[in-house]
């Protein structure tokens, strides 16, 4: 069988055609990609002193487009024909969905809040695996991903300064896009390199990026400092394009669903960030909740996922 009917055959970044690793390998790469993406919601909240919840959105894709079109150049990669509508659904996802609505998200909750809401995301990832991803997790695999998201949505409730508001909501929307998102990428990923993957989906949906950048320029920008451009700049290096780059190789090599529960330790990712860059306070609560999360998702890899 040729590696393009093997539906476990991946590409390693290299280029060179691999098998699929040991789950653990999935879940150490896919955890340097939840870092890069844990710092998301600190730098929407800085970047948002300067720029309105539109330009953000446009103005990191628009950017993060213009540098993997040079690396799709230099690396001189071929357009992808069969699979251009995943990659544009994937973008619009991706690149628009998610933070477009954890953008306006953030104008009404705090960043660590946004953090803990999003430990669903997990498994809403896994359910979309399930449903189209080609994979079936086993019970105990359910049972950890219940657990781990069960114990991320108690930890919310149990924040005295935490109340549910429409920003809620917002971010409810945002989990949506990027588990969907997320499986969509990550089946793309066994066929061709992560950041390939992420490349053309920014590639293909670039037309939108620019016109949607020139759009909100006039009203979107309102005297930005020093912080704000360069918290403009991690969510569009950082977060659009570097995270994608692990966070899909990640799931292409220890699987969608496994690796996707990786993910319920964002929360806390985004809670040290939220301490270091916006001043919110770590308690030993969180640090309990935050060990026990790892604790589930450490059992969890073990679990079956057909």
């Amino acid at each position: 069988m040729s590696k393009a009917q093997d539906p476990t055959a991946t590409i390693h970044p290299t280029g060179r055609p691999v098998r699929p690793a040991h789950p653990l390998a999935g879940l150490a790469i896919g955890f340097v990609g939840v870092v890069i993406f844990g710092a998301t919601l600190p730098a929407t909240h800085i970047a948002l002193e300067g720029f309105s919840p539109a330009f953000i959105t446009f103005g990191r894709a628009a950017i993060a487009a213009l540098v993997a079109g040079a690396t799709l150049l230099i690396m001189r990669k071929r357009f992808p024909r069969q699979h251009a509508a995943s990659l544009f659904t994937a973008g619009v996802l991706l690149i628009y969905g998610f933070p477009g609505f954890s953008s306006v998200a953030m104008q009404t909750v705090p960043a660590s809040h946004g953090g803990v809401v999003l430990g669903v995301l997990p498994l809403m990832t896994a359910t979309f695996a399930a449903l189209f991803g080609g994979e079936r997790p086993g019970l105990a695999f359910w049972a950890w991903s219940v657990a781990g998201a069960a114990l991320v949505m108690i930890f919310s409730l149990s924040g005295a300064d935490i109340e549910p508001g429409i920003g809620d909501l917002w971010l409810a929307c945002a989990a949506l896009s990027a588990s969907c998102g997320y499986v969509i990428s990550g089946k793309l990923a066994r066929t061709r390199p992560g950041w390939e993957v992420i490349s053309w989906a920014l590639v293909i949906t670039a037309p939108l990026s620019l016109a949607g950048t020139a759009y909100s320029w006039e009203s979107g920008v309102s005297d930005p400092g020093a912080a704000a451009f360069t918290a403009l700049a991690y969510l569009s290096l950082g977060s659009m394009f570097a995270g994608f780059i692990f966070w899909n190789w990640g799931l292409a090599i220890g699987g969608i669903a496994r690796v996707g529960q990786v993910q319920l330790l964002q929360s806390f990712v985004t809670l040290g960030v939220s301490a270091l860059l916006l001043g919110e306070t770590i308690t030993p609560v969180m640090l309990g909740f935050a060990i026990a999360v790892g604790v589930v998702v450490w059992c969890g890899r073990k679990a079956k996922v057909g």
